[in-house]
């Protein structure tokens, strides 16, 4: 057995890098670091029990079980023995499915009839990142008062655990892929034998996750013959930054123009976000997998259509043609299943790649918009690039600004409002200013230290200037 040494200059550096975030959907952070610095093994614990300990005075289930699965991060077997463990401590049997995407755990808490969920991953966050993603017992997230009251238990302290004759067993489950894959099968809208007559050759870039082992399976039960694995190992040792964006996803789109490729797929570590790849290598944009699914889903089922602030104005467009409605959320994946639900919307999600389609479960799910896509493709006989010019064309621009001590963020968002004070405004979260023609958003991300600032315009160009306006004015209240 090897044993590595750690220098106490790596120490050091990754001790300046350590970050912690809690928030109403869990706990986030970097692997390492003090405790209430980073993601230690002591926040772990105290998050769990206090999550645990909310599920116990609040559940409706009969059942004493919570599930647990996790992506294919380096820390993941130790977060989740962690997790585990902790639960058991708090009473509660843990059906463990191992190695799962988000939404195969959420379909899990639901088929085990269980009291919540514990999903181990940090999304489209670097490998130096974990989270613990925490559900109810419908399988969906916790919602804002839900989430505030798992944090003031662990920030009260005073966690009761159980005594020996009360500890909760550990049962191991690794059957739910499968359930899922038939879950996504038994759709009524996919088209199991228009994709397999297509006879297409599809490209997956799983960045070395979760999906690697899913995604193909499903293809695989849809008929698709040909299957391009890239980066598809479950090593947890990430190819390329993990978010699907453009600028990430160079090796795949260098794939398609050489391999005579129909579609690329690529998701994140946990499968949730869907982005598609055409057959010239370029981008079909992420904000454009849940349009081209609505387009499919409204074409057969007419009803309301639900995204956030931030995701493309096509969605709108699309719905209308379709001579439904569009509602918009604030942005997370709770605020759009409960705008989903007070509409009644058939199909929803986040221009991020999230589709959320009720008919299978209310969270996004990849593998859900890979079927609907490749049924959708199959049936248009168009090409992929095809298959985009056919929807509007808008073009949107994703910035940043990193967040540091003296920033006030309020102050910002005040500011902003009162300069664009003739437009439309939207204040549910952050500020969202609506043009005749294009749109800006600002807002406080909840799962990093940052300010997002979105644009979408009809071109680059603008979307660009309307950002540049933005980045003005925090500049002028910054002084830098």
């Amino acid at each position: 057995m090897t044993f590595r040494k750690h220098s106490e200059k790596s120490i050091k550096n990754q001790k300046e890098i350590m970050s912690l975030i809690k928030s109403i959907s869990g706990i986030r952070g970097t692997i390492g670091g003090r405790e209430g610095d980073g993601l230690s093994p002591v926040d772990i614990v105290k998050f769990t029990a206090a999550y645990a300990a909310f599920i116990r005075k609040s559940t409706t289930v009969d059942t004493n079980k919570i599930v647990v699965g996790r992506d294919a991060r380096i820390s993941g077997p130790m977060v989740s023995d962690i997790v585990c463990a902790t639960l058991t401590s708090m009473g509660f049997d843990v059906v463990n499915i191992g190695l799962a995407s988000t939404p195969t755990t959420e379909i899990a808490v639901v088929e085990e009839q269980a009291c919540g969920g514990i999903i181990i991953t940090a999304s489209h966050n670097p490998k130096q990142w974990n989270a613990l993603k925490l559900l109810n017992e419908k399988g969906e997230f916790l919602n804002d008062v839900q989430g505030k009251e798992v944090l003031a238990i662990a920030q009260s302290g005073g966690l009761e655990f159980v005594g020996v004759d009360n500890l909760g067993h550990i049962y191991i489950n690794n059957t739910y892929d499968d359930k899922h894959i038939r879950k996504v099968l038994a759709l009524p809208l996919v088209d199991v034998e228009a994709i397999r007559k297509a006879d297409f050759t599809v490209a997956v870039d799983a960045v070395n996750s979760v999906g690697g082992i899913i995604i193909p399976r499903l293809l695989e039960a849809l008929g698709v013959k040909n299957i391009i694995k890239l980066n598809c190992e479950a090593t947890g040792h990430f190819a390329h930054t993990p978010e699907p964006i453009p600028e990430n996803l160079t090796d795949i789109s260098e794939l398609m123009r050489t391999s005579k490729a129909d579609v690329g797929f690529v998701v994140d570590p946990d499968v949730d976000r869907l982005a598609i790849v055409m057959e010239n290598g370029e981008m079909f944009v992420e904000e454009y997998t849940l349009v081209a699914v609505a387009d499919y889903i409204l074409g057969h089922t007419p009803g309301a259509t639900v995204s956030n602030l931030s995701s493309s104005r096509a969605l709108r467009d699309v719905t209308r043609r379709h001579g439904c409605s569009y509602s918009a959320a604030a942005v997370g994946e709770v605020n759009v299943v409960t705008k989903m639900k007070e509409t009644g919307a058939v199909i929803g999600g986040e221009g991020n790649g999230g589709v959320i389609y009720p008919e299978a479960h209310y969270g996004r799910d990849a593998l859900v918009g890979v079927a609907i896509f490749l049924t959708l493709l199959a049936k248009s006989g168009k090409k992929v690039s095809e298959l985009k010019a056919t929807y509007p064309q808008y073009e949107i621009v994703k910035n940043k600004i990193e967040l540091t001590s003296d920033i006030d963020v309020d102050a910002i968002l005040a500011s902003v409002k009162e300069q664009f004070g003739n437009e439309q405004i939207t204040d549910i979260d952050g500020v969202k200013i609506d043009f005749a023609d294009s749109w800006v958003h600002l807002r406080k991300s909840n799962t990093e230290p940052i300010i997002r600032i979105y644009a979408e315009a009809a071109d680059a160009e603008r979307a660009n200037t309307l950002v540049g306006q933005i980045k003005e004015v925090i500049n002028r209240i910054t002084g830098k």
